[in-house]
């Protein structure tokens, strides 16, 4: 008989163990036996080594069942780091309950989602159901961190093993203040840009003896910030570029710098390629390079498109697991940042469905028993709705 885990107990299990990205310190192998213990099939999938660019991270891919359709949850068991411990009113990595709250830091982002997903599957499989297809797990070590050897490289290892993810819920943490607000069915994609203009440094009285860096930068970042990039597009808030550092370290009034330095991000949508904004970009540090007597270096990173999952059969049946319990069904979203779902789309429909994010990242990270638990319930009606929708 399958044994149903509790998802408050197997919450405070993942939270003892401090999975700082990219130590993994225990947290899939507690996981692992989980699954094992319900059926599924596991892999480990370790990239990278100490040392490497990214470092050396570990990773799990678990199967239920060998028939399509097969719907898997991705989430990631890597968190943040702690912060002030001091400031902490719990011990971080202590899984403590209190005030109606489970403490610690990966509670909401996201060992909360993981554990209510292994604690719906095992009653999904107690009550003497079995998925007209397959279930799976793609969980990571790295989506905290710099993203180099997690969900991009999991994605492209197991589907070389012959596997096929058919749709594809991943359990960040999507709800602002209230479970049940939003699903995210899309994502804006991010761009991060880094300029830094060279010039030559001098006396302030003797201009024409030194290339102020200082003008051009600024030249530069009133053409980009004056650009509109659009309007919205269908599903999508309009694109919004930000400058976030202006940096120039120069003590002395009366000395011309050599160097001047700026960042900005843009957070873009489904109007806008990443390529496209680079080379945008770059053909505005071409206009002010023409009329400056020095160097203008740009580093221009896409960490990851815009993308949309149109909503479908799929987007209603989790629409509908959240009715069932809540009420209410959530709101279809594409707010906010990005996250592991960037990847995932270019091998299946994904979209995303977790616990309140209020506090995630912060100090005294903590989500409510009760949501927990009726996460846990809300993947149970999404896990028979599947299975009664696209199960063979």
């Amino acid at each position: 008989m399958t044994k149903i885990i509790d998802p408050v107990e197997f919450t405070a299990a993942l939270i003892r163990c401090p999975s700082v990205t990219p130590a993994d310190k225990g947290a899939l192998d507690v996981l692992q036996t989980a699954l094992e213990g319900l059926g599924f099939t596991c892999t480990r999938y370790p990239f990278g080594k100490a040392g490497d660019e990214g470092e050396r991270v570990d990773n799990l891919y678990a199967r239920l069942g060998k028939d399509a359709p097969n719907f898997c949850y991705a989430g990631h068991t890597d968190v943040v780091p702690v912060g002030d411990a001091q400031a902490w009113d719990v011990d971080p990595f202590s899984g403590d309950i209190k005030d109606g709250m489970i403490w610690g830091r990966g509670t909401a982002d996201m060992k909360g989602g993981i554990a209510a997903f292994v604690a719906a599957v095992s009653k999904y499989l107690a009550s003497g159901k079995q998925p007209k297809g397959s279930i799976s797990f793609l969980i990571t070590g790295d989506e905290e961190g710099p993203a180099i050897n997690g969900t991009e490289k999991l994605l492209k290892a197991i589907t070389d093993a012959g596997e096929v993810i058919d749709h594809c819920l991943v359990g960040e943490p999507t709800n602002p203040t209230a479970l049940g607000q939003q699903i995210k069915n899309g994502r804006r994609g991010s761009l991060n840009a880094k300029i830094t203009v060279t010039g030559r440094e001098g006396h302030v009285a003797y201009p024409h003896l030194a290339s102020n860096p200082v003008p051009a930068l600024l030249k530069l970042l009133t053409a980009v910030t004056a650009r509109k990039l659009d309007d919205g597009s269908s599903g999508f808030q309009p694109s919004n570029l930000e400058v976030t550092s202006i940096d120039v370290g120069n003590a002395p009034h009366n000395v011309i710098p050599k160097t001047a330095r700026a960042q900005f991000n843009i957070r873009f949508n489904t109007e806008h390629k990443g390529d496209d904004l680079k080379a945008w970009i770059m053909d505005e540090v071409a206009k002010v390079d023409a009329d400056f007597d020095g160097e203008i270096d740009a580093m221009l990173r896409v960490t990851g498109e815009a993308f949309l999952t149109q909503p479908s059969g799929f987007t209603d049946v989790l629409q509908a697991g959240v009715k069932a319990v809540l009420g209410e069904p959530a709101k279809l979203s594409t707010a906010g940042g990005t996250s592991d779902a960037r990847y995932i789309t270019h091998y299946a429909p994904v979209a995303e469905f977790g616990l309140i994010g209020a506090t995630m990242h912060k100090v005294n990270e903590r989500v409510a028993v009760s949501d927990i638990e009726k996460l846990t319930e809300i993947y149970g009606e999404i896990l028979t709705r599947y299975f009664e929708e696209f199960g063979g």
